[in-house]
Parts: structure tokens; C-alpha cells; sequence
């Protein structure tokens, strides 16, 4: 008698990737379609395209677009200036407490940009500590730091560690004999730096530029403190959406689709030049850092501890001001310190802590799983459904968070997915617009591992998820961990994604910031950045514990 035949057991990854896929659709697709729609209907349900001609045809907005790509492509190219040089001399030459700069650099990185912006007023602003003590002194009135100079500059330092990371990652791929030829054809120092090592770093420098254009292309408080008066995409959207002359939703949306089709065609450009400009690295013989003249190291510790000076003043501005006395959220004249502000924005304080870690956390835990599933389907089983879920997944971090704010806003708001206002859209958003971080670094320790070793343990009796289970996800644990706590500090910091979506009782410590910097609270501003601040570092100081270190940080 013959047995009966035995169906075949479903793949779990198939149904992995389904699921994955239609998650995707749900938070990513649909939302980006609902602005679209929202653009191009009016509330009477008829098509109309009133809302792109009034941005055509309107001044203002047209040149509230120009102010913003001026102020992403300014950012991009002095971030690439500083960048360059600091990531060349950190990586050619000794440079005493290197794993301590490197630390701090990426510190003054994942603070929010507006304490940034904040931090400068209270330096230069009209009444700063600078501007005030200059014209004591000297009498001589200095320019203060509102406007386009000012976002420049408060944006170019909040940013440059970004471009920074990647080009220290790319030069430790770069093979010490490419310099040593290059060097015994004549090409030494600075003309070798940026004719001969300069156009093999070409992918890196433009995926950092990338994300570097459009955080400043897409950033919206440091142009609404520091600006006055100098409107950009963002500034507009926000204004079209909360109602601050006229609340016109239509309009906001079809801001919206414009800033999502610019970020776009640059992130796709950005795709094409890499696709034709790749190809693979790998230093037999890395760049051993050696030690300058006694005149030359001087100048390199100047250069490199100069620049972290800067770049970590409006921080440690930051932590002063917090312990300043204050009388009705100003400042008393003179430094005079108190714990105060903390006391009295205890409750506050308490609240927003609680909030950061519950949300973030349960972000976070979210963001991991997804993370491990779509690397490995992306890795393990490649096909254009998945081809197509590894470009979705980075939709949100190309689309500037206040869009995806927007988007979320307008498809929850209602049945059948009614959750904005709720803790459950703050982690949804939060976790797809930071799950890039863990999926890129899980991806690249997956590439690395021969498929053998899955097959040996499902040879062995093992199914495929405990497969993943027991043998992948330990072996990809340094992977996950760095990425899980880059992660973790984005998701802390971020203020621009749940800026429509948070209530009094889901407000985080950036949140919690913005808030009482827009209502003048300065001392407790203060208070409540030196608690993130202290958070932000110990995550970072844990993420460089972790194997690999700062190499991690390469995303």
C-alpha cells in the first residue's frame, strides 16, 4: 500500500516576508498615498490641483522652497569641508584620547538641532553672553546669530559628525599600500589625500551627504528660533497644518508631496552615481596612524580639540543654563546656580523620562525583531517582493520626519486605524523611522556569514525559525546590539516625526524641550536638555563598548 504523499511545509520566511510586506503597505504606503490624496482632493471630495498652483504661483513659497534646498546644499557642502580634513587627520596621524573625541563628536551629533539653535541664542543672541560681554569690553556690537548665517552655521555643527563617521569607516577600508604607491609616484600630504585616496571615498561622501542634505533641508526648529523671519518648507508646512494664520490641510499635504518628491530624486540620484561609482575595499594592511613633528602634531591636536570645543559649547551652554538662577524662565544677570530649575520641573521631569523610555523602549524592542526578520529575508532570500521591502524600510529615514508626522497624522486620525494622540503611533513612528539603523548593521554581519552554517543546523533536526533563533541572531548579536543603541539614541533625541501625534501624557524629553523653549522657560529648557544630554552620552559610551566599536556607527 503506498503512503500518502506529504505536503510540503510553508516556508516561515515566505510568510515572513508577506506579512512584512503588507506591514509596510500599512504604515509606509498607505500613509504616503493619504497625502497624496489629501493634495489632490478637497474636502468636498471633488479632484482639484488648487493647492500646487497656490504654492507655484505664491512668492513666498516658491522661495520658502529655494531657502531650504539653499540651506541643505550650504549644510551639505561646509559639513564636507570640516568633515574631510578632521576624518583625514584622525585617521593619519596620532591624536592623544582618540576613542574619548570620537565619543564626544558623535555627542554634539544626537542632541536635538534646536538645543543647538537654543544654545547659540543664549551665546549670541542679541542679549548672549558673547554679544553682551564684547560690547562691555570693547563696545563694538557683533553680529548676532539669527538668520540664514546662523542656521548655517548652528546646522553645519550639528551635522558634520554625521559625515564625519562614515569617512572615518571608509578610511579604515583604504590599504596602506595605496598610499605608499601613491607616495613613491610623487604624492604626498594634502595632494594625495584629494587626488588619490579622494575619489575611492566618492560612495561614502555621498551617502553621508545624503542624509546630511536632507536632515538640514527637512529641519524645523532651528530655522523657527534662529531664523527671523527666513521661512522654509518645513516652517510652512507646520504653519498650513497647526493653523497659525489659516489651518489648510489640503495645502500642508501638497507641501508635503513636494518636500517627499525632492528628498527622493535625491536619494535615488544619490543610488544611481554610487551604483556607478562602487566597488569593494578591503585593507590587508590598515592606515597605522604615525606621529607628526612636534610643530605638525601641535597643529593637528589644535585642529581636531578645536573643532570638538566648538562643536560641544552650545552643550556645555546647555548644561550651565540649567543650573542658572532664573525668575519667570529668565535668566537672573549673572551666573548665579541653582538647582532650582530641577526641583521645580521635577514632576515634568519625572513624566518625561518616564514617557522617553516606556515609548522609546517599547520602540525599540519592536524595531529589533522587525529588523532581524527583514535582514534575514532580504539576505537569505532575495526576490524583488523583498528587494522592494529593503527600499521601503528606508523611506522613512529619506522623508523628513515632519512629513511623516503629517502622513500619519491624517491615515490614523480616523476608523479603521484611529491612534493618533495615542503611545501607540509615537512607537510606530518612532520605530520605522529609526529601524534603518538596526537593519544596516544587522545586514552587513549577514553578509558576512556562509549560508553553511544555517544549513548544518537544520540539518541537524533544527527548523528554520529556531534556526534564526539559536544560531543567527547570536551570531549577529554585535550587529543588532550597535544598531539597537544607535537606535536607541535617535529615537530619544527625535522631535520632528511626533510633533503632530503626542498629547500632555505621551510627551518625551524632546518634546518636553521644545516646549518650554518655545514658551520662554529657558532655566527649565535647560534642566530638561542636561537630563537628555546625560542619557544621549551613556548610550553612546555603551555603544563603543560594544564589539567594533565606533565602526558600528557607519550607517
Amino acid at each position: 500500500m503506498k503512503g500518502r504523499s506529504r505536503l510540503p511545509k510553508p516556508d516561515v520566511f515566505v510568510g515572513a516576508s508577506v506579512w512584512m510586506s503588507l506591514f509596510y503597505l500599512v504604515i509606509v504606503v498607505w500613509p504616503m498615498l493619504t497625502v497624496l490624496r489629501k493634495s489632490l482632493w478637497t474636502t468636498a471630495g471633488t479632484f482639484s490641483l488648487t493647492s500646487f498652483a497656490k504654492f507655484f504661483t505664491t512668492k513666498l513659497y516658491v522661495t520658502s522652497l529655494g531657502h531650504s534646498l539653499l540651506i541643505g546644499v550650504g549644510v551639505t557642502l561646509l559639513a564636507l569641508i570640516v568633515a574631510y580634513p578632521l576624518a583625514y587627520m584622525m585617521t593619519m596621524y596620532r591624536v592623544r584620547g582618540k576613542g574619548a573625541v570620537q565619543v564626544l563628536i558623535l555627542a554634539s551629533m544626537m542632541s536635538p538641532p534646536f538645543i543647538g539653535a537654543y544654545s547659540w541664542i543664549l551665546l549670541l543672541g542679541s542679549n548672549g553672553l558673547v554679544t553682551q560681554g564684547v560690547r562691555r569690553l570693547t563696545g563694538i556690537a557683533i553680529p548676532s546669530i539669527y538668520g540664514l548665517p546662523g542656521i548655517l552655521v548652528v546646522l553645519t555643527l550639528q551635522l558634520v559628525p554625521l559625515i564625519f563617521t562614515y569617512l572615518m569607516g571608509a578610511w579604515r577600508t583604504v590599504d596602506q599600500s595605496i598610499l605608499e604607491a601613491a607616495e613613491s609616484l610623487g604624492s604626498t600630504g594634502v595632494r594625495r589625500a584629494f587626488r588619490v585616496v579622494a575619489p575611492l571615498l566618492i560612495p561614502t561622501v555621498l551617502a553621508g551627504s545624503l542624509l546630511v542634505f536632507v536632515r538640514a533641508f527637512a529641519d524645523f526648529g532651528t530655522p523657527m528660533l534662529i531664523g527671523k523671519g527666513y521661512q522654509t518648507m518645513p516652517y510652512q508646512i507646520y504653519g498650513a497644518a497647526t493653523g497659525e494664520v489659516s489651518q489648510n490641510m489640503s495645502f500642508a499635504a501638497a507641501l508635503s508631496v513636494i518636500v517627499i518628491v525632492v528628498t527622493l530624486t535625491v536619494f535615488f540620484v544619490q543610488k544611481y552615481v554610487s551604483s556607478r561609482n562602487s566597488f569593494a575595499m578591503t585593507a590587508m594592511r590598515p592606515i597605522e596612524p604615525r606621529r607628526l613633528p612636534r610643530l605638525g602634531n601641535a597643529v593637528v591636536h589644535i585642529v581636531v580639540y578645536g573643532y570638538l570645543f566648538v562643536s560641544l559649547l552650545p552643550l556645555l551652554v546647555v548644561i550651565v543654563s540649567g543650573f542658572r538662577k532664573t525668575i519667570m524662565g529668565q535668566f537672573v544677570p549673572g551666573l548665579h546656580f541653582t538647582m532650582a530649575n530641577f526641583t521645580a520641573a521635577s514632576r515634568d521631569i519625572e513624566k518625561y523620562i518616564r514617557n522617553t523610555f516606556v515609548i522609546g523602549g517599547v520602540a525599540l524592542i519592536v524595531l529589533v525583531v522587525v529588523a532581524v526578520i527583514v535582514s534575514y529575508i532580504c539576505v537569505r532570500r532575495p526576490n524583488p517582493v523583498n528587494k522592494v521591502l529593503d527600499t521601503l524600510t528606508m523611506v522613512p529615514y529619506v522623508v523628513p520626519g515632519l512629513v511623516i508626522g503629517i502622513a500619519f497624522m491624517l491615515t490614523f486620525s480616523t476608523a479603521p486605524l484611529a491612534m493618533t494622540g495615542t503611545a501607540a503611533i509615537m512607537v510606530i513612528a518612532l520605530m520605522i523611522r529609526r529601524l534603518p539603523y538596526t537593519i544596516r548593521s544587522t545586514t552587513a554581519l549577514l553578509g558576512q556569514q556562509s549560508p553553511s552554517i544555517e544549513e548544518a543546523a537544520q540539518s541537524l533536526g533544527a527548523s528554520k525559525l529556531k534556526t534564526l533563533v539559536r544560531v543567527i541572531v547570536p551570531a549577529l548579536a554585535p550587529g543588532i546590539f550597535s544598531g539597537a543603541v544607535l537606535s536607541w539614541v535617535t529615537i530619544i533625541t527625535e522631535l520632528s516625526t511626533t510633533l503632530f501625534l503626542y498629547t500632555t501624557k505621551t510627551q518625551t524629553l524632546s518634546l518636553g524641550i521644545y516646549a518650554t523653549v518655545v514658551r520662554g522657560q529657558l532655566g527649565t529648557a535647560g534642566a530638561l536638555s542636561t537630563v537628555l544630554l546625560v542619557i544621549t552620552i551613556a548610550s553612546l559610551v555603551l555603544l563603543m563598548k560594544l564589539p567594533g566599536g565606533s565602526d558600528n556607527l557607519k550607517m
